[in-house]
């Protein structure tokens, strides 16, 4: 099935291309084969192959099927029976994903984030740099949730006070934020001192309060099928009847029970990606769809951009963190920017506004 899915792909073993693997060990293939996409990922951050462009490996493998490789028949079997007897995104298990990897080190995402220590896409339909695609992305929800003088925000998992900061200071709203990583929060609260500013380190659950406009950016990917209707039912009660609310949110073309084995053991445990029939179903009961944006093959850049900027950064991190932990972290930027060019996930940003408390038509900037 490797053999195949590599020919299909136009990937050699030890070819001279910049997509092809370099095998270093000769039971490289048969760990792929035995562990699937959990020892693809395993065996390059153990140095047993090498390949220099990984994101065109990636995308080139999930092209051709290689998407297959993560799919062991037992291995789904036993997620699908995990998310039936647990909730993997509960209140308990909420900040595991903060411990693990937003609270790495301000330092490490300081040296690959712009100037904005935005931590999600931008948006590059006119920027050249990443700082100009990140700060046009704000801009661009601030445009999309009408944002005026006096206006309330709420800003759910606000990261390092990216969104925050640019609308206290271009839009004069005031602005709340809760994330559940102690280091963004500390970090928020530092470059939004001075604005009319509150970040606070809770759960979304666990807010309260009713605020003009309500937004969340790459947040939702942690919220979990079993918490749609709870993140929807809890925005819902958020949100003024005039408000509008913004999800800006990484999605798959297909709902599925299944997360990659990979991404969730050393990146994002316990993240799971929606799809639109997700979304829209838990949005059904309460919510109006204004409007849906698709610029999932800005990611594919802004992950290059963040890549450049951490080899660029490594000599100032290499005492902290370890060979198999560069590896590690240049497999996860590569390999998502070739899922997000072969189109395998997507980038939505949804507008949601409450049924019958805007008789005008929204016009979506873009």
């Amino acid at each position: 099935m490797i053999n195949r899915v590599l020919a299909d792909a136009d990937i050699q073993i030890n070819g001279r291309r910049p997509w092809d693997m370099q095998i270093h060990d000769p039971e490289t293939l048969s760990r792929i084969a035995a562990q699937r996409s959990l020892g693809l990922g395993e065996s390059y951050m153990d140095g047993w192959w090498d390949c220099d462009a990984l994101d065109e490996f990636a995308f080139r493998m999930l092209r051709a099927g290689g998407d297959n490789l993560g799919k062991d028949r037992w291995m789904l079997a036993l997620q699908v029976l995990a998310h039936t007897l647990r909730n993997r995104q509960s209140l308990r298990r909420s900040r595991q994903v903060a411990e693990q990897h937003y609270d790495l080190g301000n330092d490490l995402f300081e040296l690959m984030l712009d100037d904005t220590m935005a931590y999600s896409c931008g948006y590059w339909k006119d920027a050249t740099t990443l700082h100009e695609a990140q700060l046009a992305k704000l801009d661009l929800i601030c445009r999309k949730l009408e944002l005026e003088p006096g206006m309330t925000l709420l800003d759910i998992g606000c990261g390092w006070g990216s969104l925050l900061e640019y609308a206290t200071r271009h839009y004069g709203v005031r602005a709340e934020g809760v994330t559940v990583s102690s280091e963004q929060a500390q970090l928020a609260r530092e470059r939004c001192q001075g604005l009319p500013v509150e970040v606070l380190l809770k759960d979304y659950r666990a807010v309260t309060g009713r605020y003009d406009r309500v937004v969340s950016v790459g947040m939702f990917e942690h919220v979990g099928r079993r918490n749609y209707q709870t993140f929807m039912d809890t925005t819902l009660g958020l949100l003024k009847d005039r408000g509008l609310m913004l999800l800006h949110t990484i999605g798959t073309n297909e709902s599925s029970h299944s997360h990659d084995p990979w991404i969730d053991k050393y990146i994002f445990p316990n993240g799971e990606l929606p799809s639109v029939k997700q979304i829209a179903r838990a949005a059904e009961p309460g919510w109006v769809v204004e409007d849906l944006h698709n610029f999932g093959p800005d990611y594919a850049r802004t992950l290059k951009a963040w890549d450049a900027n951490f080899q660029t950064g490594w000599p100032q991190l290499q005492h902290r963190y370890d060979e198999r932990f560069y590896r590690m972290w240049r497999y996860y930027l590569n390999v998502c920017a070739g899922a997000f060019r072969a189109r395998n996930i997507q980038l939505w940003q949804w507008v949601f506004s409450k049924p019958g408390h805007r008789s005008r038509t929204y016009q979506a900037p873009r």
